[in-house]
This record gives structure tokens, C-alpha cells and sequence, in this order.
């Protein structure tokens, strides 16, 4: 029965980091038959990473206090008319309400997945190996995204990338009645209600200024009005978070240094490599003039050096430190999109690839050691929440990535460059950008010392000469 769970719950995980990646070869396709530019493909993309990154930590919350087994099929259920609905949109705004129901989907499917796994195992060493094969198809889905979409684009358009989620939809939802038991956490904490609802406006707000920014003018009154709503509900989520029992994320954990650092290294993580792997497919295409699935092969050294090197990044961390490793892999991503910055039309693939490998090992190298990096800064009980809280992050980074890239690109094209030259300006900022994190990380990713650190021989939040700890969730979560 648990191998049942266990397969179940790898297959939802699946499905959803399949679709973060797919999307991105039909951007093409989408742009030529749908008619429209650059905003809309960027609102086809962060309609749904926004709702995932606004939801992902009220999911677990959700799942754990309703019931995992009952969240778990609900988000199966919502994610596949979802994809049903984006296969039939007949025009942009249609397949946005689309992608917008698939992230509230997603928000509760794959919390509640690792919710039900974590239940099921609770022998640490079983949840471990439990966890690694639940990654391990994360890994699957995004590194077979970007193929699979090349093909099923070329062959029948579109659509048919949400139609392959329909079927994988229906034997998760038939097999999860049978199989899957309910479980829930009696003593969860209340939904933080006003947080869920100020965070998702706030961002989103932001989210569209810098987006239509580009078409309507960036001193238009609506983009100002835009701009300040945003940060007028983002005030309003700090005040209401630091005066509610329990808040939906606990501001008092960012006194931390190590917490802190670390998810703000995440934003520029997700920024970085979503905002430019927004753009790869759409290179190809329309820069360098091949065919979708060719594009969608070309793309593939990313996010398969991704899958390889994310493994080693864990026990590179437990040897060498999470500032070290972490520096690094931002320091070889940052270089490899500065390297980007720099191929033309007329590149052979030969002088592309290996730049599109080394951001892929580089942001490999920096995923799970900056989850571990947060969770070892708050307490053992914390853990869970510091993972989400991460994993938010990383997402709100993509959706400020694809549009804050974007809005340069719009900006280059309307001042009369080409869109190469907007794609250059793109990845040299995402790899500048970068490269100025990994300043910040080797400068700060390290515990605080406390009085009591000096006195126990303690340096960077740990023993002098102690090897850094990584917890499972820290490896495993990229």
C-alpha cells in the first residue's frame, strides 16, 4: 500500500514540475496562433507561477488541517480542468484564467503529495529515501518539460501540452480513491487568511505594473497606480503578519541572518534562471530561426545539468559549507548567462550549448544547499516551514524574473532595437544580477555569532573545524 502512495504522490509531483517546464517550448506556437506579444506570453507564464508562489504555503497548511488525502485529489481534480480549459481557450485571456486555476491546483497538490508521504514514512531513514524518489521525479518532469513540449507541439500544436496532463489527471484521481488513506494534523495552525489574501495581491499587483509596463508607459497613471497598490498591500501583509497569532509566514524568523540571507538569495536564484529559461525556446525560434521541437532539444542542456548536478550539491555542502558551495554555483550560473549574453543569430550551436549547461550546474549547485541553509536556522519544529517558505521564495523570484526580463526586452524593442539585442540585454542582467549575489552570499551566508558561539569555540553559526549540517529536506527539495 505504501508503494502505491508513494508511486501516487511521485505522479502528482510529476505532473505539476512538468508543466513549469513544458509551457516554455510553446511559447512560440502560443505567440503565432493566439496573436499575441511579449506580455501576453509573459502573463501565460507568471498567471500561474504567481498563484503557485502566493498559495504553496496555505497549501500545506490546508492539506494538513482538512485532510492530505482530501487536498491532495481536490488539487488533482482542479489542475486537470484546468488543463482542460487551457486546451480549449480560444483566445490569450481565456488560457490565463487557465493557467491561473492550474497554479491554485498546483498550490494544493504538491504540498499535500509530500505531506502524504511524510505520513506514511515515519521512520526517518524510510522518509528519506521516500523524499529522494519523490525529488527524483521532480527532476524527471523538468528535465522531459522542454522535449516532450517540442514534440507535442510540432506534432499537434499547443494545446496538446495541456492535454497530456488530462490522462496522467484521471488515473491519479480513479487510483487515489482506492489507495490513499486520509491523515490529518489535529493541532495545525488556523489559515492565515488576510496574509494568503495581501501577499498575493500585493505581488500581483507589482507583478503588473512591471509586465504592461512596457506597452502602456511606465509613468502611465495606471502602472504608477500599480506600482503603489502593491506596496500598499505589501505594507499592509507586514503589519498584519507581525500581529496575527499565527501568521502565515513568521516574520520573527528573518532576524536570523542565515534565514534571511538565504531567501534572499533564493529570489535571485529564481529570478535569474526562470526570467532567462522564459527565453530560451523563444531564442531558437524566432533569433536563430529552427523549429519548435529543435528548439525544445537545444534547451535541454539546462535542465538536464540541472538533474545531474543537483544530487552532488547536498554533499558538496555537508564537506565544503553552504557559503562555499552556494557562491560558487552562483558564481559559474552567473558567468554562464553573461556567456549567453553574447550568442547571436549566426552562433553555431556548437559555441551554445555548453553556456546553457554551466547555468544549469550552477543553479543546481545553489538550489537545495540554500533550502538546508534555511532550515538550519530555525528550530527542528520550524524545519517544514522553512523549506516552504524557501520554495515560495524561489517562486516569487520567477514571477519577478519573466517579468522584469521582459520589460527590458519590451523596452529595447520599442526603443527600436531588435529583439536580439533585447535577448542580450535580458541574460547580461540576470547574469550581472547574479553574479552580485554571489558577492552577497560570500560575504554574509553564515549564522550570526552570539556571545555564546565565542564562548563554545563556535565561528558562522557552527563549531570551528565542525563540518556544516544538511538535513534531507535541504537535499531534497530542489
Amino acid at each position: 500500500m505504501r508503494k502505491a502512495l508513494l508511486t501516487l504522490t511521485c505522479a502528482g509531483q510529476f505532473m505539476v514540475l512538468l508543466d513549469n517546464t513544458i509551457v516554455g517550448a510553446a511559447l512560440p506556437d502560443m505567440q503565432q496562433r493566439l496573436h499575441t506579444g511579449l506580455t501576453g506570453l509573459q502573463w501565460i507564464v507568471d498567471a500561474y507561477v504567481l498563484l503557485v508562489a502566493m498559495l504553496l504555503l496555505s497549501g500545506g497548511v490546508f492539506a494538513d488541517r482538512f485532510g492530505r488525502r482530501r487536498v491532495f485529489l481536490t488539487g488533482v481534480v482542479v489542475f486537470t480542468a484546468a488543463s482542460v480549459v487551457c486546451s480549449l481557450a480560444p483566445s490569450i485571456g481565456w488560457l490565463i484564467a487557465g493557467r491561473v486555476l492550474q497554479g491554485v491546483g498546483a498550490a494544493a497538490l504538491s504540498p499535500a503529495s509530500l505531506a502524504l508521504l511524510t505520513a506514511a514514512y515515519p521512520a526517518p531513514k524510510e522518509r528519506v529515501r521516500a523524499i529522494g524518489s519523490w525529488a527524483g521525479f521532480s527532476g524527471i518532469g523538468l528535465a522531459g518539460g522542454p522535449l516532450a513540449g517540442g514534440i507535442l507541439v510540432e506534432a499537434f500544436g499547443w494545446p496538446a501540452i495541456f492535454l497530456v496532463n488530462v490522462p496522467i489527471g484521471a488515473v491519479l484521481l480513479l487510483a487515489g480513491l482506492r489507495v490513499l488513506g486520509e491523515s490529518r494534523n489535529p493541532g495545525a495552525p488556523p489559515i492565515d487568511v488576510p496574509g494568503t489574501v495581501l501577499s498575493a495581491a500585493g505581488v500581483g499587483a507589482v507583478t503588473y505594473g512591471l509586465i504592461e509596463g512596457g506597452s502602456r508607459g511606465w509613468t502611465s497613471p495606471v502602472i504608477l497606480g500599480g506600482f503603489a497598490a502593491g506596496l500598499v498591500l505589501l505594507a499592509a501583509f507586514v503589519v498584519v503578519e507581525s500581529r496575527v497569532p499565527t501568521p502565515m509566514l513568521p516574520l520573527r524568523l528573518f532576524r536570523q541572518r542565515l534565514f534571511t540571507v538565504s531567501n534572499t538569495a533564493m529570489v535571485v536564484v529564481g529570478f535569474a534562471l526562470m526570467g532567462s529559461s522564459f527565453f530560451f525556446s523563444q531564442f531558437f525560434v524566432h533569433v536563430q530561426g529552427t523549429s519548435i521541437l529543435v528548439a525544445g532539444l537545444r534547451t535541454l542542456p539546462t535542465s538536464l545539468a540541472m538533474v545531474i548536478a543537483s544530487p552532488y550539491a547536498g554533499r558538496l555542502a555537508a564537506r565544503y559549507g553552504f557559503r562555499v558551495v552556494v557562491t560558487a554555483g552562483l558564481a559559474l550560473a552567473g558567468l554562464g548567462l553573461l556567456a549567453l549574453g553574447f550568442v547571436h543569430a549566426d552562433t553555431g550551436y556548437g559555441n551554445v550549448w555548453w553556456r546553457l549547461a554551466v547555468v544549469g550546474i550552477g543553479f543546481a549547485l545553489t538550489m537545495s544547499p540554500l533550502t538546508g541553509a534555511s532550515v538550519q536556522a530555525v528550530s527542528p519544529q520550524e524545519g517544514g516551514l522553512a523549506s516552504g517558505v524557501s520554495s515560495t521564495t524561489r517562486q516569487i523570484g520567477a514571477v519577478l524574473g519573466v517579468a522584469v526580463l521582459g520589460a527590458i526586452v519590451h523596452t529595447r524593442e520599442s526603443g527600436g532595437a531588435s529583439f536580439e539585442s533585447g535577448l542580450d540585454s535580458a541574460f547580461l542582467t540576470a547574469g550581472a544580477v547574479t553574479l552580485a549575489c554571489a558577492v552577497f552570499t560570500g560575504l554574509w551566508l553564515t549564522a550570526a555569532r552570539t556571545p555564546g558561539d565565542v564562548r563554545a569555540g563556535r565561528s558562522g553559526g557552527r563549531a570551528v573545524g565542525e563540518p556544516p549540517l544538511t538535513t534531507p529536506a535541504g537535499r531534497l527539495t530542489s
